[in-house]
C-alpha cells in the first residue's frame, strides 16, 4: 500500500470500529450515518478526487509544448484538496504530479521550496508558485488556453 492510501484507510478503519461499537449498542441508524461520514472523509482524502497523475518529467515536457500549468500535490493535503475543489472541471486541463508516487516530482518541489515538500506547488511558464490562490490559478489556466 502506498502512502497516499494510508489516511483514507485509517478513516475507513476508524469509522468501521466506531460503527461496530454502535451496532452492539443497538444504534443501527447512527452507526450507518457515522460509517457513511467516515467513508466520505476517506474518499475526499484519497487520490481518487484528483485527476490522474503523471510523472514530473512527462508533465514538464507536455507543459513546455502546450503551456498548461503543472500542479505538484499529495493526498491528504488540505491545501491541495482546496485547490482541486475550487478549480472544478478546469482541474483536468492541468498536469497533476503526485509527489508521493514520483520521486522526480518530489525533487522538483524541494528545489522550488528551499528543500521542503510544500504542496500544492503550481508551475506556470517554468516558475513555481507555492500554495497559490485558486482564482489566480484559474486565471493562469485561462491565459494558457
Amino acid at each position: 500500500m502506498t502512502r497516499a492510501w494510508i489516511l483514507p484507510m485509517l478513516f475507513v478503519l476508524c469509522g468501521s470500529v466506531l460503527a461496530t461499537e454502535m451496532i452492539f449498542q443497538g444504534r443501527f441508524g447512527a452507526a450507518a450515518a457515522l460509517l457513511v461520514a467516515f467513508v466520505l472523509l476517506a474518499g475526499v482524502n484519497s487520490p481518487l478526487v484528483f485527476p490522474r497523475s503523471i510523472g514530473a518529467l512527462e508533465a514538464q515536457h507536455r507543459s513546455a509544448a502546450d503551456g498548461r500549468p503543472i500542479v505538484f500535490w499529495r493526498s491528504g493535503c488540505q491545501y491541495c484538496l482546496r485547490l482541486r475543489i475550487r478549480l472544478g472541471r478546469s482541474a483536468h486541463r492541468m498536469y497533476w504530479v503526485d509527489i508521493w508516487r514520483d520521486p522526480a516530482g518530489a525533487e522538483a518541489v524541494r528545489a522550488a521550496n528551499d528543500g521542503n515538500e510544500t504542496v500544492p506547488t503550481v508551475v506556470v511558464a517554468g516558475r513555481p508558485h507555492t500554495n497559490p490562490d485558486p482564482a489566480w490559478v484559474r486565471e493562469q489556466l485561462s491565459a494558457s488556453a
